[in-house]
């Protein structure tokens, strides 16, 4: 039970982390480093991965069978 609990943890927190690297990749100042330097922000990219990773990591342990 406990392992289900932080998967689902990990799943909320991946999920999170997704939604805040696309908010903050759609605001103003990321744009601009766009549009000057081609490639997002690296705080943004830290979120996607950090996103990901989470993610990744949820849904294994949640869907492994024991």
């Amino acid at each position: 039970m406990k392992n289900k609990l932080i998967s689902l943890a990990l799943l909320v927190v991946g999920v999170g982390l997704l939604y805040w690297g696309y908010s903050e990749s759609e605001s103003v100042t990321s744009q601009v480093s766009v549009a000057f330097s081609g490639s997002p922000l690296d705080r943004v990219m830290y979120k996607y991965i950090g996103g990901a990773v989470a993610l990744a990591i949820g849904s294994y342990l949640f869907f492994r069978k024991h």
